[in-house]
């Protein structure tokens, strides 16, 4: 027997978000902006040379500069 979300196509990870925002979108409206609040993650992380910790740089806005270093030089 498969699970429902395999056979449709989903990835664990992918149906647990789209479970934990339909829950959150169930929540009256002080609870709802409390889990969408703890829902938000940041990922960071730095680069390493000579044993010593480079700047730490939040995930998303470095992608963010990448993307536009790499659109403007083509």
């Amino acid at each position: 027997m498969a699970f429902a979300w395999k056979a449709s196509g989903l990835t664990y990870n992918k149906y647990l978000s789209v479970a934990a925002g339909v829950v959150r979108r169930s929540l009256k409206e002080s609870e709802r902006l409390k889990a969408e609040k703890r829902g938000l993650t940041e990922l960071r992380f730095a680069k390493w040379s000579n044993g010593k910790q480079g700047d730490v740089k939040n995930v998303a806005e470095a992608n963010a500069a990448a993307a536009a270093e790499a659109s403007s030089s083509s």
